[in-house]
């Protein structure tokens, strides 16, 4: 996987980020701006603590508050826009407050892709995108397999149920008005849980963990023997960079057999060895921060699944896309950076110095 061709892929190209005030569409904005591209951000304004306030993303793209679940708005902004790539990041992306925020959720990850997917359709410009969903969009029986691209789609959880749901919109936006127009190429992509510095989402267990090691406290852990596909958050968003950047080459080549290659959904996780319960995840952490961990009680009304795998033999195949960092790297990686913050030195600095080893 050679990700010295993004420069060339991305230089000088107009690039819109949906979700763009979030962690993982700060560390992406990041990476872009790093390549030269002009990067345009929609999404709700960003929290108090996030990584987008830390890298000072404000001033250094253009970027516009917007609700994606405001279909006219989106569909002004996409129209005079007309950006050449499209990431859709935008979400609600939090399992626990999906039960709290049930139709929000789906409003959001539900409507809010079928927004912006309904407003390319209906400006008509030439673009390729890349919609992100999750590996949570899977039916989800709790046996011990991986996820592959062709698996049943489902999802027990609001939020779950809203990412599979966001698959089935995608594909059927691309089946009924892209399919035959050589103009437009979507993909989605679906990645395991992603770790990395900037997270300050609440209920998410690095951040919980960071907060709770910063106080001197004890990390709390609900669940420890649960098992996720555990990535650096440069991981997956490599992969988008480089299924967009294939998606816009084939879409520039006018061939629609070579847009149907990569205009798919595919799935981006760790090897099978980054796949460890939660208790190993808050151990190897404390290796870098020390501190202990407790473990509390999971509420009986707000159920997660046990285990989580995905299959990533497609996107290797395909794309020539494979995970660079193991389970130990990307957490000692993830550490590194709050550290850092936590000792004062420069979040742009740190975020760059990770895309810089990342990319090599």
């Amino acid at each position: 996987m050679d990700f010295s061709a993004l420069r060339a892929a991305y230089a000088g190209r107009r690039v819109l980020v949906t979700g763009h005030t979030g962690f993982k569409g700060a560390w992406l904005c990041e990476w872009l701006l790093h390549l030269g591209a002009q990067v345009h951000g929609v999404a709700l304004p960003p929290d108090d603590r996030s990584l987008f306030g830390e890298l000072e993303l404000e001033r250094r793209l253009e970027h516009t508050i917007l609700d994606i679940r405001d279909a006219a708005a989106m569909r002004a902004h996409v129209t005079a826009l007309r950006p050449e790539v499209i990431l859709h990041l935008a979400a609600q992306p939090l399992v626990r407050l999906s039960y709290r925020e049930p139709v929000e959720t789906f409003a959001t990850n539900v409507l809010g892709t079928a927004h912006l997917l309904d407003a390319v359709r209906t400006a008509g410009f030439p673009c390729s995108i890349v919609i992100v969903t999750s590996d949570k969009c899977y039916a989800n029986d709790g046996r011990p397999r991986s996820f592959r691209e062709d698996d049943p789609l489902g999802g027990h959880d609001p939020y779950s149920a809203s990412k599979g749901a966001a698959e089935i919109v995608t594909a059927s936006y691309r089946d009924s008005f892209f399919v035959h127009d050589t103009r437009v190429a979507l993909a989605s992509a679906r990645a395991g849980n992603v770790i990395g510095g900037g997270d300050w989402a609440a209920d998410r267990i690095v951040p919980d963990a960071i907060r709770a090691l910063e106080k001197g406290g004890a990390i709390p852990v609900r669940n420890p023997a649960f098992t996720r596909p555990w990535q650096h958050v440069l991981e997956p968003l490599g992969g988008y960079l480089l299924l967009a950047a294939r998606l816009e080459a084939a879409r520039a080549s006018g061939r629609a057999e070579e847009i149907a290659r990569y205009a798919q959904p595919f799935n981006f996780g760790p090897e099978p060895g980054a796949n460890r319960p939660v208790r190993e995840l808050v151990e190897e952490i404390l290796r870098y921060w020390p501190g202990k961990w407790e473990q509390v009680a999971q509420e009986k009304h707000l159920p997660e699944a046990p285990l989580l795998s995905l299959d990533i033999t497609k996107a290797h195949a395909v794309l020539g896309w494979q995970p660079r960092w193991d389970f130990a790297r990307t957490v000692a990686e993830t550490v590194a950076w709050y550290r850092a913050r936590h000792d004062g030195r420069s979040a742009v600095e740190e975020t760059l110095a990770q895309i810089e080893a990342y990319s090599r």
